[in-house]
């Protein structure tokens, strides 16, 4: 469904400027379109999927005949009723749509169910006879480590002798903590409504951040080819990465349905299925052993990460790398060795989410320095700065990528200043020296996160611009809008290249029948490469105009300048449109494809080395809390965040994804605990027992600010950097400060141990081991 681009006159067709988000009035007032809107047809089939009730075990019997029977039934569907490949794997083939003779995780798929209406398709799958044979399952990283269960073999990154350089290091800690996973918590649900067409064809409505992989996985489990398949996306209520190959499954559904009957067929999943069904972002086990010098600064690390992959490999080949790539952060480490195992696991399997494995990789140096810091009785801050990577030298990542762009000394010198976090730090200490009951704490962390996929292939986009005779222009591309406000950043280009208003612009839905063969929206590389892309498409048609009306006015094309909604030719102006008209009359092609690649970039998979991004985006912030010691509950008072964007598209978009980004890090770090029982079954799976942050969990006092100076040193869409991933990991300054607060308990004797999320519950153990601790201490130095 086709829209316009509503703004206010002032800042039409501007880049750099803060033009609302184009479906933001419609979203508030509830008039965006979403699957679950579109007019339903009488005929319309309703499907539910009938799922595992065991972590792992053999299928020995499955018996629907009472459920066909049931009534409104149309359709059972099982893995014998299809006709292509029972897999929507992105990769490895181990993706079954509906399991077949083995279940491996509770929530897996067996069958599903369609009929006239939902209540009709639930009730009748419960009439279902599945009998198991059950089987040993794995369901936590500890034991997938003893048992040496790996969903991909383990991985490593080295550079010098860590071992030797720690050992010879006149300083040496060893640290082990947790990371939890995180639910995505999407507004809108898994969903996909399919109508089927001539000769084997289907329209699928999904929500989906990957048509093109939507549209592969249903052919081949369809067994059609590519063409006789169209996914459509105009928007998706929220994504995070839960909706980049996971949405595949349910659009595999209801198009088999839609085949098989004739009729148009719909799958939503509710809230607790969603949560039960779906992967999440990966837990991760960390450990790092550092040496380390009387300034702080690392001689030599060994770190140790182990994530829950859970029952296949989705993305966790990729999310495991690129955790590896960030354990750096913004640290050169001259001698390290980063080693990686991917644990299969008998629960969901996890995938993408916001930041893709950078946040687990990058919040285990961050908790490292701090702990350096507390041994040595520094301020966190020196011994980062110790430790910055440099420009001329000092600037080779672990994986061989020379780092041209590095600012974080810069931006973390000037939040010093600004947050006055220096006079701040030492105000906290004094409150804490008198207050035996509430205490406060304070952390700095920057962030480096690189920018691209590290798939290079899908480091590519295209784009389809038409301009009609009236002057309007029809922009499509292959980036799916969640919410993020790529359509209105790329509206904002074409708008520049043409120097039209914006509200001349018509931002269409996502196909794979107009834009083919399409990549991810993820990586934070939607604007980069769909920006480009249009940024093409608008040019040529660009060119165009300016050598026809070179040829006609007889002038040299140097004398032709767009300006706003016009066309100066020498002392001649036109309007956009006159000019537009007359070229269509003199034959004047006005439809253009955009292509763009990502240049520079190279990357081994095999050895891990190379340049997998093309740029990296940069940013730090300050986050203060106080925690009640006698039960753990706390409270973030203040965060001042200073993020580089390069020279920002839209900085009112931006600085809603800055927000939005270091919340979700937040209710990552803080309040969002998955928990599988013994028998893996997800028992936090809906908004009564799985904390997302709430509207009074956003810190009183909340100062954001965009770099004034950046700039991409690369030639990225007018300058721009990503924003859409890297504000995730400032909230790594939130989970370091309330384990301030809590050293605060031992007098700063002691670094406490912390796992994530720090729930008040986690936060009181904390307490009360430091206290523990802080005993055993003050008694040693008392008999010394």
């Amino acid at each position: 469904m086709a829209e316009r681009h509503h703004t206010s006159t002032e800042i039409k067709g501007k880049i750099h400027k803060p033009l609302a988000h184009d479906s933001a009035a419609k979203q508030v007032s509830g008039e965006a379109y979403y699957i679950d809107d579109l007019p339903e047809p009488k005929d319309l089939l309703h499907l539910y999927v009938a799922q595992s009730k065991k972590a792992h075990a053999k299928i020995t019997k499955l018996d629907v005949s009472a459920v066909r029977n049931a009534p409104g039934v149309v359709l059972v569907l099982t893995a014998d009723d299809v006709p292509g490949v029972n897999d929507a794997s992105p990769i490895a083939g181990d993706d079954p749509v509906f399991a077949e003779d083995l279940v491996e995780c509770v929530g897996q798929s067996i069958f599903a169910v369609a009929a006239d209406s939902i209540e009709q398709a639930r009730a009748a799958a419960s009439l279902a006879v599945v009998e198991y044979d059950e089987l040993p399952a794995i369901l936590t990283i500890e034991r997938a480590l003893a048992a040496e269960s790996y969903i991909l073999p383990p991985r490593e990154i080295t550079r010098g002798d860590a071992r030797e350089a720690i050992l010879e290091a006149k300083h040496r800690l060893t640290g082990q903590f947790e990371m939890g996973g995180q639910d995505h918590f999407y507004l809108e649900g898994q969903i996909a409504y399919a109508v089927p067409g001539e000769d084997g064809d289907v329209f699928i409505h999904t929500s989906t951040q990957h048509p093109t992989e939507v549209q592969h996985n249903v052919a081949r489990f369809l067994d059609v080819p590519d063409n006789s398949i169209t996914a459509n996306v105009r928007r998706m209520g929220g994504a995070f990465g839960g909706k980049e190959t996971q949405g595949a499954w349910y659009a595999a559904m209801v198009a088999l349905a839609a085949t098989l009957s004739g009729r148009p067929a719909k799958l939503r999943l509710d809230r607790d299925d969603d949560m039960i069904m779906t992967g999440k972002r990966h837990d991760f086990i960390a450990k790092y052993d550092v040496g380390f010098d009387d300034e702080g600064r690392v001689a030599g690390v060994e770190f140790d990460l182990a994530s829950r992959c859970g029952r296949s490999a989705d993305l966790s080949a990729a999310i495991n790398d690129r955790a590896m790539f960030h354990v750096d952060n913004c640290y050169y480490f001259e001698n390290v060795s980063i080693y990686s195992r991917r644990c299969k696991t008998h629960t969901v399997s996890n995938t993408a989410f916001r930041g893709f494995g950078g946040p687990q990789g990058m919040l285990v140096p961050e908790r490292m320095m701090d702990a350096i810091a507390s041994y040595l009785k520094k301020d966190p801050v020196e011994i980062r700065q110790a430790n910055f990577y440099g420009t001329a030298n000092r600037n080779v990542t672990p994986y061989g990528m020379t780092i041209e762009d590095n600012i974080a000394p810069e931006i973390v010198s000037e939040l010093v200043s600004t947050s006055k976090y220096a006079s701040r730090r030492e105000k906290i200490r004094v409150f804490n020296q008198t207050s035996p009951v509430l205490k406060k704490g304070i952390a700095l962390t920057p962030v480096k996160f690189g920018i691209s996929f590290t798939a290079t292939h899908f480091n590519q986009a295209g784009a389809l611009l038409h301009v009609y005779t009236d002057g309007s222009v029809m922009i499509n591309h292959g980036g799916t809008e969640m919410g993020q406000g790529l359509y209105t950043k790329v509206a904002q280009v074409v708008a520049e290249v043409l120097q039209v208003d914006i509200d001349q612009i018509k931002i269409t839905a996502t196909r794979t029948d107009k834009v083919p063969n399409t990549s991810a929206t993820a990586a934070s590389s939607g604007s980069d490469l769909n920006g480009k892309a249009a940024e093409a498409a608008a040019q040529t048609i660009k060119d165009r105009l300016i050598a026809f009306a070179a040829e006609k006015y007889n002038v040299s094309e140097s004398d032709i300048h767009f300006t706003r909604n016009q066309v100066r030719i020498q002392e001649i102006e036109l309007a956009f449109k006159d000019l537009v008209k007359e070229a269509y009359f003199n034959r004047i092609s006005l439809s253009a494809a955009g292509y763009y690649k990502t240049p520079k970039i190279h990357y081994d998979a095999k050895t891990l080395t190379g340049r997998p991004f093309y740029y990296f985006s940069y940013g730090a912030a300050v986050s203060e809390v106080i925690i009640d010691t006698l039960t753990g509950e706390y409270k973030v008072t203040a965060v001042d965040i200073l993020h580089d964007t390069g020279k920002s598209l839209n900085p009112a978009i931006d600085l809603g994804q800055i927000e939005g980004g270091f919340i979700q890090g937040m209710g990552w770090l803080t309040t969002e605990e998955l928990y599988f029982d013994d028998q893996g079954v997800l028992k936090t799976h809906a908004p009564s027992t799985y904390k997302i942050p709430a509207c009074s969990d956003r810190p009183e006092i909340f100062n954001m600010k965009i770099y004034e100076a950046g700039e991409n040193v690369e030639e990225t869409i007018y300058k721009s950097k990503a924003v859409g991933e890297p504000p995730l990991m400032l909230a790594n300054s939130v989970f370091n400060a309330l384990a301030d607060a809590v050293s605060s308990v031992s007098d700063y004797r002691v670094y406490p141990d912390l796992d994530a999320p720090a729930t008040p519950e986690r936060v009181l153990m904390a307490v009360d081991r430091l206290q523990d601790q802080a005993a055993q201490v003050s008694g040693s130095e008392a008999a010394q």
